[in-house]
C-alpha cells in the first residue's frame, strides 16, 4: 500500500540490492536540508516480546528481540509526556530519521520520544531467517504489532518510572493506520494519536477501487493536463508495439536489458513504469529526499517537464521511470523483473524481505484491490479485483484473504464513538481520499494540507515548506498539548 509507507523499489536498491533498509545508519545521517534531524542522537534497543499474543499454547512462553529506538533529550523525566511511533512496514531507522516534526515536538513539550520497529521488519524477525516460511509468518497480524506495542509502552513505561506520563501515538501511511488503532483498542494506555495520510478506509475494502490510481494522475494533469496525455499516449503506443510484438523495438526504446517476449513481461513493464508514477505522486515534496531512495524537488513537476520535453514519447517516458530507478545515471539497462516485484499490493511491494512481509500483509488482512483502467486514469488497464488477489494469495501463500476483517475489527467507518485521533491528509497524495478527510466529531479532527504529499506534517521543518503544513504542524502541537493535559488530570483522579 505502500499505503502507504511502504518499502517501494527505489533506486538505493539498485546501489545496494541487498535492500533498502539494509543500508549501514552512516547513509541517514547529515540529512537535515532534507526534512530529517540531522544528528537525531537515539539509542538503538532491543525489548524481549512475546511471540504470540493470544494462543498460549500455540508458541509456549517464546520470545524474541524486538527493535526500537528511543531520544530522552527533551524529556522531563517522570511527568513529560511519551511520543511513540507505531513503526510501519520497514526497517524504523528510515522513520526516525524522516520524522523530524516529533522531535521537534518534544523538544517543545519536553517528552520522551521512541521509535517501535513492527515485527517481521527491519530487524525484528520473531523466527529469524525463518520468519517468512509457513506457518511462521502466520504470526505476522495487525493485532500482534498493536499487541506488540501496547506490552513495549507498558513496560517501558515501568522501567523508566513513568506510570503517569501520557502516551501519544504517531504514524504515517500504514504506521498512521497502527496509531488509529492503538487509539481503538488501547485507549488506557494511549491518550491520543496522530495518524498522517492513513488510508485507514480504502484499506478495508470502503471507497472507489479506481480511487488511487485516478488521484495519482490528478497529480500529474494539474502540473499539465499535455503531462497526462503525454503519458496515456505513451502507454498506448507500448501497447500498439506489444500488440505486433516489435519487441526488439519495446527493449531499445526502454533500454530494456532483454527484449519482452510475452504478454506478461509487457505487464511487468508496466507495473514498473506505474509504480514510478505512483513513487513520484506520494513523495511529491518541495525538497529533494533521500526517503524511500532519491527523489528530486518537486518530482512531479520533474517528471511533466521529461514528459513534455520531446515528440519520443516513449524515450520520455523511459526518461521519467528513470528519475526514480536511476537517479544517478549509473544503469545501463533496466531489468523490469529486478526492479520491481508484482504482489499482493498493485501499488508497489519493494524488494527484499520487508516486501515479503508486506505482501503477506496484502494477503491476509489489508485489502487493496485497487485498478488502473485508461479511463478513470492514465495508465493501462490493469485489474486487480478480489478474486485475482484470492488466487495468488492462495499460490503465494497458502492462505484465503478475509474481505472486511479490518472492517470488523477495527471499526471501518464507524468511528463516531472514537475521541482523541488527528487525521492528516495532503492534497497532493494519493493515499489521502482512502482516509478521513472531513472532523467527524470535536475530538476526531481532520486537518487538510492543501500542498501536501504523503505525510509531509511528520517531516521536519524545512524552509521550503509550504505555509498550509506549517499550519496543520501548529495546530497539531496545539491539539497534542491539551490531550496531554486532559490526561495528566485524569492521571491524578
Amino acid at each position: 500500500m505502500n499505503i502507504m509507507l511502504r518499502i517501494f523499489t527505489v533506486t538505493a536498491y539498485l546501489l545496494f540490492p541487498s535492500m533498502l533498509y539494509g543500508l549501514p545508519y552512516s547513509y541517514f545521517q547529515a540529512k537535515d536540508q532534507y526534512g530529517t534531524n540531522a544528528n537525531p542522537e537515539f539509542s538503538e534497543k532491543y525489548f524481549i516480546q512475546t511471540v504470540d499474543h493470544f494462543n498460549f499454547n500455540s508458541m509456549g512462553n517464546a520470545t524474541f528481540s524486538q527493535r526500537y529506538l528511543i531520544k530522552e533529550t527533551f524529556w522531563r523525566k517522570g511527568s513529560g509526556p511519551i511520543f511513540f511511533y507505531t513503526g510501519n512496514e520497514g526497517d524504523i531507522w528510515e522513520f526516525a530519521l524522516n520524522s523530524g516534526f516529533i522531535l521537534e515536538l518534544a523538544a517543545q513539550q519536553e517528552a520522551l520520544v521512541i521509535f517501535g520497529e513492527h515485527r517481521y521488519y527491519g530487524k525484528s524477525m520473531p523466527f529469524g531467517k525463518d520468519s517468512f516460511n509457513i506457518p511462521q509468518v502466520g504470526l505476522l497480524t495487525v493485532e500482534q504489532a498493536l499487541a506488540d506495542y501496547a506490552v513495549m509502552i507498558t513496560e517501558l513505561k515501568h522501567q523508566l518510572a513513568a506510570a503517569n506520563c501520557p502516551v501519544i501515538v504517531f504514524g504515517g501511511s500504514y504506521g498512521g493506520m497502527l496509531s488509529v488503532y492503538m487509539r481503538l483498542k488501547y485507549p488506557n494506555i494511549v491518550a491520543g494519536a496522530l495518524a498522517a495520510s492513513a488510508p485507514i478506509l480504502s484499506t478495508a475494502g470502503l471507497g472507489d477501487t479506481r480511487q488511487f490510481f485516478r488521484d495519482v494522475t490528478a497529480d500529474f494533469e494539474n502540473i499539465a493536463t499535455e503531462c497526462r496525455d503525454a503519458v496515456r499516449q505513451a502507454f498506448h503506443q507500448l501497447k500498439e508495439l506489444a500488440e505486433s510484438q516489435d519487441y526488439s523495438r519495446i527493449q531499445s526504446e526502454f533500454a530494456l536489458c532483454n527484449p519482452p517476449s510475452s504478454g506478461q513481461d509487457i505487464n511487468q513493464l508496466n507495473g514498473l513504469l506505474r509504480n514510478a508514477f505512483t513513487m513520484m505522486a506520494m513523495l511529491d515534496y518541495p525538497y529533494s529526499t533521500h526517503f524511500m531512495g532519491n527523489m528530486p524537488a518537486n518530482p512531479v513537476k520533474v517528471a511533466c517537464q521529461t514528459m513534455l520535453r520531446g515528440s519520443d514519447l516513449l524515450a520520455n517516458l523511459r526518461d521519467t521511470a528513470g528519475i526514480v530507478y536511476n537517479s544517478t545515471g549509473i544503469l545501463a539497462c533496466f531489468d523490469p523483473y529486478s526492479l520491481y516485484k508484482e504482489c499482493a499490493d498493485p501499488t508497489g511491494c519493494g524488494l527484499g524481505f520487508d516486501s515479503l512481509a508486506w505482501d503477506y500483509q496484502a494477503c491476509t488482512e489489508v485489502e487493496l484491490c485497487y485498478e488502473s483502467n485508461n479511463v478513470t486514469d492514465m495508465f493501462p488497464p490493469m485489474a486487480f479485483t478480489e478474486k485475482d488477489r484470492e488466487t495468488y494469495c492462495s499460490k503465494r501463500w497458502g492462505v484465503i484473504p478475509r474481505p472486511g476483517w479490518l472492517r470488523t475489527q477495527f471499526w471501518g467507518d464507524a468511528l463516531s464513538t472514537a475521541s482523541n485521533i488527528i487525521f492528516s491528509n495532503g492534497n497532493l497524495d494519493p493515499w489521502a481520499n482512502g482516509g478521513v478527510r472531513k472532523s467527524l466529531s470535536s475530538s476526531l479532527i481532520a486537518l487538510n494540507i492543501s500542498e501536501g504529499a504523503h505525510h509531509l506534517d511528520l517531516r521536519g521543518n524545512n524552509e521550503a515548506d509550504p505555509p498550509s503544513v506549517i499550519r496543520v504542524r501548529k495546530m497539531e502541537s496545539e491539539i497534542i498539548a491539551q490531550w496531554v493535559k486532559m490526561e495528566r488530570i485524569r492521571l491524578s483522579e
